[in-house]
């Protein structure tokens, strides 16, 4: 990258337990986040392991890696809301039936795997989004990345359109 463009932070947030093809897909965003971290087109990168779902009110989130998660998902709502897009295909909210309480409570389901984009302490991208029926992924942003482009949403703002 140039010295005028800032190398971002990238923090990947994966699933513990995966479901079938999930753990190669994994695998090739950190081999990916791993040569980009090696050709200085990112300045780092952390991989986080987080679990299948998070219910907001249990005792797990009152946790120091409950309130990270929490913390993480309300950043990325804020900057959802400022953006104006979506992060249905990050996270969904929903109701878990109890077998062993006989009750149902409020959980929010978390990603296979999610990116966090930050310059400095500034959360710049989440992927993936969807703006207007577009789908930004994880890869699209890991070649925009390596391209030394900003997230397509930053272009769509300049009246560049990149669909």
């Amino acid at each position: 990258m140039s010295d005028t463009t800032p190398t971002p932070h990238i923090e990947l947030y994966v699933r513990s337990m995966l479901p079938d093809g999930a753990h190669e897909r994994q695998e090739a965003v950190i081999d990916r986040l791993q040569t980009l971290d090696e050709n200085d087109h990112i300045d780092e990168f952390n991989v986080i392991v987080w679990g299948k779902q998070i219910a907001p009110q249990s005792a797990a989130a009152r946790t120091e890696e409950g309130k990270y998660i929490l913390n993480r998902v309300a950043e990325f709502k804020q900057w959802a809301l400022s953006n104006n897009v979506s992060l249905e295909s990050f996270y969904q909210d929903t109701t878990v039936d109890s077998e062993v309480a006989a009750s149902a409570y409020d959980a929010m389901s978390l990603p296979i795997m999610g990116l966090a984009e930050y310059d400095g302490s500034e959360l710049v991208h989440v992927a993936p989004c969807t703006k207007d029926d577009v789908v930004h992924t994880i890869m699209d942003r890991l070649e925009r990345l390596e391209a030394g482009q900003p997230p397509a949403l930053d272009q769509e703002r300049g009246g560049v359109s990149v669909v």
